[in-house]
């Protein structure tokens, strides 16, 4: 795999998704690995209020955020249309050694899907939209595909590192 690996932490809304990637964020940086991160929203956003995702990735220990919506993205420009995952890594830069992004679930980068019981036993991506793993409070909710339990993020992040084969 070529430049700045991406993968895309998917579910549905309230699943569980940035406090994933808090738990990533940290574990990753933890090895002295650059993390930047991507949030896409659909219904447009305020950038770094307290208490929202991209001031909880930040607060995490990301190196660089970003946040999409339709008509916006920050590192705040205006555009006539949303940009691209490849147009948003771009922005960020390549002083990171991984993006992870949150939502993205009809990109064609490799996707680890937030699964919790309370919210859906179904998953919303395939093998297909590029699925990789899953974080889930079920026992392999699809089947074929590593599953990880969401408190797990140590192990999570060494699946993540071995699947890009970043030196750590």
């Amino acid at each position: 795999m070529s430049g700045t690996p991406v993968i895309c932490i998917c579910g549905k809304k309230n699943s569980g998704k940035t406090t994933l990637m808090e738990k990533l964020i940290n574990v990753l940086s933890a090895r002295n690995l650059k993390v930047g991160t991507l949030k896409h929203d659909r219904h447009g956003f305020e950038m770094d209020v307290e208490g929202k995702d991209t001031w909880r990735h930040r607060k995490a220990g990301a190196v660089a955020v970003a946040i999409a919506s339709p008509g916006m993205v920050a590192m705040i420009r205006m555009e006539q249309q949303e940009p691209g995952l490849d147009d948003l890594v771009q922005l960020i830069g390549k002083n990171v050694d991984l993006v992870l992004a949150e939502g993205f679930k009809t990109s064609d980068k490799p996707k680890i899907e937030v699964i919790r019981a309370e919210r859906s036993t179904e998953a919303i991506c395939s093998v297909s939209d590029a699925l990789v793993a899953v974080a889930s409070d079920l026992d392999r909710p699809v089947p074929g595909i590593p599953c990880f339990a969401l408190n797990d993020s140590e192990k999570l992040a060494d699946f993540i590192v071995s699947y890009f084969n970043i030196k750590v």
